[in-house]
């Protein structure tokens, strides 16, 4: 196991508030989709007390709350800040969730939300997920599309347009000050869906779900913006009209569901 730096929370910390995650997405297919993969983690999960990595904690949790009143959460974060940030962890622990490895049959689930985009090594990280996962425990993963609108501009976009959106677009004014996101991006080749899914299945994982869903800055965007909304509405419709027959660019992320074997 590496050596860092470990901060530990009164179970208690679990605090209802947390729910904030869910309540910032607008309506919309994200959160649509985010519900779904609440039900299937009440399904799935084992009764009783569970044992949560999360790699890269924010400073919201994205599990539903009554899984999280019987979770003992264990984050890993390279960013001192979102370390001291987080109030919902048990262990909050500063280190590379590429190199950070904990014992064999740790844990039920690994949530990996908002993160592999910003790993340069994605492969390192998601087999030390992996090993870190009891027999049939899951990894959840919420991932932008790199292939989508948003996340060509992501790409090919310098890191201060980035924070210019999140400040004027979003209205998020703190954006891009330390401990805060937008996040520098590197977009590895596998968090591509179907390159991430086929890596899975070659290294004993099953997907159990998976769904691609209209990023959620469109709709923010309808609500605070409409008419930058309409434009970019207006740009997007333009490109699916030239591109192959059922591509839509606005399928800006997605959610995944492994289970190991």
């Amino acid at each position: 196991m590496n050596k860092s730096a470990t901060i530990d929370f009164a179970t208690a910390s679990n605090a209802p508030a947390q729910t904030q995650a869910l309540l910032e997405l607008v309506a919309g297919e994200a959160r649509d989709s985010l519900l779904g993969v609440h039900d299937v983690l009440r399904r799935e999960l084992p009764q009783g007390r569970v044992a949560i990595y999360e790699a890269g904690g924010g400073s919201s949790s994205f599990l539903p709350m009554d899984v999280l009143a019987r979770s003992h959460v264990t984050v890993v974060d390279i960013d001192e800040d979102q370390v001291r940030n987080n109030t919902y962890a048990d262990k909050a622990i500063l280190g590379d969730v590429q190199t950070y490895r904990f014992g064999p049959e740790t844990f039920d689930v690994v949530i990996c939300y908002n993160v592999i985009e910003h790993l340069p090594d994605v492969e390192a990280a998601l087999l030390n997920f992996r090993d870190a996962l009891k027999r049939g425990g899951m990894i959840l993963i919420g991932a932008p599309n790199p292939h989508s609108l948003s996340g060509v501009v992501t790409k090919y976009s310098p890191h201060w347009f980035h924070v210019w959106f999140y400040r004027n677009i979003r209205g998020i004014r703190n954006a891009g000050l330390p401990g805060e996101p937008p996040f520098p991006t590197f977009f590895h080749p596998l968090v591509t869906l179907p390159k991430l899914e086929a890596f899975a299945a070659a290294h004993g994982l099953e997907t159990i779900y998976r769904r691609e869903v209209e990023s959620p800055r469109y709709p923010e965007m309808r609500q605070r913006k409409p008419l930058f909304a309409a434009l970019v509405d207006a740009g997007a419709a333009l490109m699916n009209a030239v591109l192959p027959g059922g591509t839509d660019v606005r399928r800006g992320d997605y959610h995944i569901i492994l289970r190991k074997r």
